[in-house]
């Protein structure tokens, strides 16, 4: 697993700069004159020169925003842990997202699920576009998307930080991302999917990720029950600078990437998934 997982982990910055490397070659020479790069079809460069940016950014908010907000906040004995556990997440999910999840997600098949006309990204190519998304090649929408499917898992480690076997973890996040996460993402944005034809807005993921990753860190807490050593062992955070760097992290791509889906400066609702940790605090101490 140590050697395959870091391996796995390439592959969303591959992709990513496989697909910036094949447009940088439409790029003129040095020393011509500035025009406007044309592109195949409808595809516009300046579109697709944010989404690549918006790619990056949201892409930091699991690593290492996320990362170093949770690693903050557990002891000192399990930092290690909390931080591996961001990075795994987005190592699996990314494997999973290019062979089965995307086509789940954002192809046409039925109202709840989609096809597996993209399994593999089978026919995806440079100047391939979804029907979502036409001003923009499919592989950087389809890498867009991807960091979402990676941060909201990520963001229900928080539930269960301390406490669930590393093992466990992946075979968790694994099934979820694939049985839960793909299928409501294709309800919401799915060409197809049953909420979007019901007129459902979710311009910055309040329903795919925060609603999504909320019921089920805390099902997850309710499932695990009260903390054990909790009112007897000292729990204090091991390093709430580094939460403050990760928040601050997630504040900043957070924003950028609202701006790309609202269309209008960002989505005027509050985020909630930065509460969504001390929410499940609250119910661990509880039981």
């Amino acid at each position: 697993m140590g050697v395959v997982l870091p391996r796995a982990g390439f592959a969303a910055p591959i992709a990513f700069l496989w697909t910036g490397a094949a447009l940088a070659e439409q790029m003129p020479e040095a020393g011509a004159p500035a025009a406007m790069v044309p592109m195949p079809g409808g595809l516009n460069s300046g579109d697709t020169a944010w989404m690549l940016t918006s790619t990056a950014l949201v892409l930091m908010m699991t690593i290492p925003g996320l990362a170093l907000f949770y690693g903050g906040m557990v002891r000192k004995m399990n930092v290690l842990a909390t931080l591996m556990q961001s990075f795994a997440v987005t190592c699996l999910v990314t494997v999973l997202w290019m062979v089965v999840s995307y086509s789940l997600a954002f192809t046409g098949g039925s109202s709840f699920v989609g096809g597996l006309s993209r399994f593999l990204l089978l026919g995806m190519t440079l100047d391939s576009v979804n029907d979502l998304a036409k001003t923009i090649p499919e592989s950087v929408y389809m890498c867009f998307q991807m960091t979402f499917a990676i941060i909201t898992p990520a963001l229900i480690c928080g539930s269960f930080a301390d406490r669930m076997k590393f093992s466990a973890l992946l075979w968790f996040v694994g099934l979820w991302a694939v049985l839960v996460y793909a299928p409501i993402a294709h309800w919401v944005w799915g060409p197809d999917g049953f909420l979007n034809d019901a007129g459902v807005l979710d311009f910055a993921g309040g329903t795919v990720v925060h609603v999504n990753s909320g019921v089920a860190g805390l099902m997850a807490a309710l499932v695990m029950g009260k903390r054990r050593g909790f009112g007897t062992e000292p729990m204090a955070p091991h390093n709430l600078v580094l939460s403050v760097i990760g928040a601050s992290l997630l504040w900043l791509s957070d924003g950028s990437q609202r701006q790309r889906r609202h269309g209008d400066g960002g989505d005027p609702n509050c985020d909630r998934d930065r509460c969504s940790y001390l929410d499940v605090r609250r119910v661990d101490r509880q039981g």
